[in-house]
């Protein structure tokens, strides 16, 4: 075969480096090593069962091209939270094509990452200017779960005679998207939440309501006065969450404005494809008072070392997953990317913009709704935004509709949605006005122009200002933005620029091939709730993905609707739930939960309903086991599963696993298996072979999904075939199992046009490929542990003194020995070096959790190792008191470009030694671009959106 493999593209090292590497390690052989990390009674016996080896690069490309072209674009004006948009070619090429976008980290090491902050922070300002609120985050999911989140927001916020009174009641309108009904059904059940809905004009409160959640405009397209009912809700003490639509707030009075607490939605409109679903940003702005209640990330502004503005994610003990059980939401992603497209659109816009957008919408919907009238059309209301409900025979409009390619919603026999957005033109009005007229039997006069005038109600219409921020007026045209994208990309580090070596979080090579399918418009414009026929392409790749990842399991059935790993985590344990109760067994509710786990897995047993019972880990960070016993015996008649990640935490494989799993089923309880460290696993083990009953799987780690700032994620999970039916399901779409548990996403199969990376990635490396890659992790983390020995401890390793596909190096010893430095110092001073920190202080406090992963050259784990040796000589001159204590480079890093090159040096070093302590840094040296950051100021002066950037 004449084309390239793809395994050998994707992998780091060549085969003459993996031997010196193995030498190192003191090995003659990668399976040596393999037989001493992974436990050979977990060990698959054969193959996986998928094509032994993958395509190359170029068959992909064409097969996907295949694909896309069995999906239909039919122009869909069935809006129901997914609307055509025109997205800005120059944001397209500039950062969603663009690897110094999609492929950084979440921005956790704040002096790095101050372009993509900056990015999210127009986000932040501009969905906090347009609801009128008084602070936002930097992105949720999707508008259906960022409803949930405000949901048990306003749970948690009763005060405490509402607890004491028991006030358990959400009124939600009847007239709401029912993705996002599904989903707040979804959630409510476990926290005991009662959902009634009704109208909202002819609701009374009881006084046992601690919540409403209203659409904005309504589902049916109508523009409600909201105010009154705000006002009852306050005085009988309930909260009310408006989900509204981001670019109706251009015209409409902004909810912050009539008295809104909690404002959720999405901001698709602003630039992103439909994607079939997703991923798409969505938003939850809220009143002051109630920010350290909010789910999610929010960008604030403090101050650096050397007094300069700088970013950073403010008030980060707020992230739900650091509270563990005592959490109100598990959320620890986000859509960053995404987010950061659509401020980048609002960006390129302005208000102006905007507004042409949110009239050009409008003003069709109004033209056509006049039409249908003339043609003797009744419709639910003429107080509209964008979408008209008409009364007609669906029967007789469906198929006149579908032969000239336009969809519209049918919300029964006789009612029709049609929603018009940025792309609405004449041409298009007046296709959709002679269906009907064809249906009548009637004539009708084609509209000569557009009226584009706001003909919203008067006490309804918009009379403030949004988008007066600098940022907002200063890029009307392609080259001042185009600059402005680079400018920020230069102050951030990716994987284009270096190894990101985070344990547990896998960054590694995000193929370009299976990135360009994206950009296909056959993936990109086609709408969630389209009729089955058109995404014939779709269905194949979803069907054909979710039996490979079944395969790679171990399982036997998949759902790809969660899109997060935290989504994933608490779908798998609702389908354990509905598990439990359709044997008559709902009062199982413990979930046993290592000492070691991920704070995600105690916070999603949380919404889940379920008590957490911690176990105890040895000395060597294993799962103790006969605590485990113990406990499972102990709590056996109310067991509902464990969660354990394999390999675990500590990155080591317990060789007492299969112990472990027979000991929870015996007790009665399931088998959550965490797919956080699945890159440790594939083709070599899997959670169906060992025993596992669900796992769900990080795409964005060990399936080659880019993190893209902090998100997209998708988050399947795959299920064994005593749990199938239990899948979730879908409001509007089928999907899921028999028995399906009510959605867990807006869109029934989740982030779907992002799922061809992963399709391609597994295609292309097939069972052979898939095996090497998770070897050839073991490979480099091994090589890394060795060769740093006598330099750096590794916390936790494996009864034969190995790691698995990752290492925790010791620091713990740091502050005492060299004189206060801490695990941050250390971290801080890797970015002067070009280098992205480990994980800082995870799962053991002052330690960095290192995964080299399988894409990375021996060339550049040197690189890093020399980094990491040279720092540790840099506190040992602080030790010796060869450097001041305080003025060292460790202490004082990063180092600007804007301080080494000032007229005054401040330092007791050398400008050399602070910037280019190695020679091979001169080559391509990434300047940070603010200095040790205040965290502290910016949480206690909180500032969160981007006007304070141009102040004086």
């Amino acid at each position: 075969m004449s084309q390239d493999k793809f395994v050998e593209r994707h992998i780091g090292m060549g085969e003459q480096e993996l031997s010196q590497m193995l030498g190192v390690i003191g090995v003659k052989s990668v399976e040596e090593l393999i037989s001493q990390v992974v436990p050979a009674t977990i060990r698959l016996k054969k193959p996986l069962d998928l094509p032994a080896e993958g395509m190359s690069e170029y068959e992909f490309a064409n097969h996907i091209r295949e694909i896309g072209r069995k999906n239909k674009i039919y122009r869909s004006l069935i809006g129901m939270g997914y609307y055509g948009t025109a997205s800005p070619a120059v944001i397209l090429r500039n950062v969603f094509e663009n690897p110094s976008w999609y492929t950084s980290y979440t921005p956790y090491q704040a002096e790095i990452s101050q372009g993509r902050l900056e990015a999210l922070l127009n986000f932040q300002t501009a969905v906090i200017s347009l609801t009128g609120m008084e602070v936002s985050n930097c992105s949720l999911l999707d508008e259906a779960t960022a409803a949930a989140e405000a949901m048990l927001m306003m749970f948690s916020l009763r005060s405490r005679e509402a607890v004491k009174e028991g006030r358990n009641v959400l009124f939600v309108d009847e007239n709401i998207f029912p993705q996002t009904l599904d989903l707040l059904l979804t959630r409510s059940e476990p926290f005991g939440i009662e959902i009634v809905s009704d109208r909202f004009d002819n609701y009374n409160f009881t006084g046992r309501e601690f919540g409403a959640i209203v659409q904005y405009p309504a589902a049916n397209g109508e523009v409600r006065d909201y105010e009154d009912f705000t006002a009852a809700a306050h005085s009988r003490g309930a909260l009310v969450t408006v989900a509204a639509d981001i670019l109706s707030l251009a015209l409409l009075k902004a909810p912050g404005e009539w008295g809104a607490d909690i404002v959720v939605g999405s901001t698709q409109r602003f630039g992103i494809p439909m994607g079939f679903g997703g991923p798409q940003a969505g938003y939850l702005a809220t009143k002051d008072a109630y920010k350290r209640n909010m789910p999610g990330r929010i960008i604030g502004v403090s101050v650096d070392r050397l007094g300069n503005k700088a970013l950073r994610m403010a008030l980060q003990m707020r992230e739900q997953h650091i509270k563990r059980e005592r959490a109100t939401s598990n959320i620890c992603t986000a859509q960053a990317l995404l987010a950061t497209m659509a401020g980048f659109f609002a960006v390129y816009h302005g208000a102006e913009g905007i507004r042409r957008i949110a009239l050009n919408a409008h003003a069709h919907a109004v033209a056509v709704a006049e039409g249908l009238e003339k043609l003797g059309y009744e419709l639910a209301t003429r107080s509209i935004f964008d979408t008209i409900e008409v009364k007609a025979d669906a029967g007789k409009i469906r198929p006149l509709a579908l032969a000239q390619k336009i969809n519209f919603f049918y919300v029964d026999d006789n009612r029709i949605r049609i929603s018009f957005d940025e792309v609405s033109d004449l041409d298009e009005a007046n296709k959709v006005l002679s269906i009907f007229a064809q249906a009548a039997g009637r004539k009708f006069a084609p509209l000569k122009k557009i009226d584009e005038q706001s003909h919203v109600t008067k006490s309804l219409q918009r009379t403030s200002e949004y988008l007066t921020e600098p940022v907002f007026k200063k890029y009307r045209n392609e080259t001042d933005l185009m600059r402005y994208i680079k400018k920020l990309e230069h102050r951030d580090i990716s994987l284009a620029d270096s190894m990101i070596s985070l344990g547990s979080c896998t960054m590694k090579l995000n193929p370009a091939v299976t990135m360009m399918p994206l950009s296909l418009a056959e993936f990109a414009n086609i709408h969630p709730f389209v009729p089955a026929d058109q995404v014939e392409g779709y269905m194949e790749l979803i069907a054909g993905l979710s039996k490979d990842l079944a395969v790679i399991t171990g399982f036997a059935g998949t759902s790809l609707q969660p899109n997060s790993g935290a989504s994933g985590e608490y779908t798998g344990l609702m389908v354990i739930r509905a598990y439990h109760q359709s044997r008559g067994q709902g009062h199982r509710n413990i979930a046993l939960i290592p000492a070691s786990a991920h704070g995600t897995n105690p916070a999603s047993a949380a919404m889940a309903g379920m008590r957490t019972v911690t176990v105890a880990c040895d000395e060597r960070g294993n799962i103790d086991v006969e605590d485990l016993k113990a406990k499972a015996e102990a709590n056996a008649s109310e067991l509902a599963c464990i969660m354990v990640t394999y390999p675990s935490t500590h990155g080591v494989f317990e060789s007492r696993i299969r112990e472990i799993v027979e000991s929870v089923h015996d007790n009665g309880g399931q088998v959550y298996m965490d797919g956080a460290n699945m890159n440790a696993q594939v083709g070599l083990t899997n959670p169906g072979y060992i025993g596992a009953d669900v796992c769900h799987l990080n795409l964005h780690k060990t399936f080659a999904i880019p993190h893209g700032g902090g998100g997209p994620g998708v988050g399947p999970i795959c299920v064994a075939a005593h749990l199938v039916e239990f899948l979730p399901g879908h409001a509007i779409v089928k999907t899921g199992g028999d028995n399906g548990i009510t959605s867990v996403a807006a869109a029934p199969f989740g982030s779907a046009s992002i799922l061809p990376i992963t399709y391609g990635y597994i295609k292309m490396l097939g069972a052979n490929g898939l095996r090497r890659v998770t070897e050839m992790a073991i490979v480099n983390a091994n090589y890394m542990a060795s060769a740093l020995k006598g330099e750096y401890d590794v916390v936790y390793t494996g009864e034969t003194g190995r790691v698995g596909h990752e290492m925790i190096l010791d620091l713990r010893h740091f502050r005492k020995e060299y004189v206060g430095v801490e695990c941050a110092d250390i971290a801080r001073r890797l970015m002067d070096y070009g280098f992205h920190a480990p994980t800082l202080s995870f799962p053991v406090h002052e330690t960095l959790m290192v995964e080299p992963t399988e894409s990375e050259p021996k060339a550049e784990l040197d690189r890093f190792m020399e980094a990491l040796v040279q720092i540790k000589r840099e506190c040992e001159e602080i030790r010796d008191g060869k450097a001041d204590a305080e003025d060292n480079v460790v202490k004082m890093a990063p180092h600007t470009a804007a301080e080494a090159a000032a007229d005054v040096w401040l330092h007791g070093y050398g400008r050399e030694k602070a910037v280019y302590p190695l020679k091979w840094i001169r080559e391509s040296k990434f300047f940070p671009y603010v200095s040790k950051i205040d965290g502290g100021y910016g949480d206690r002066n909180l500032q969160c959106t981007c006007g304070v950037l141009y102040e004086e």
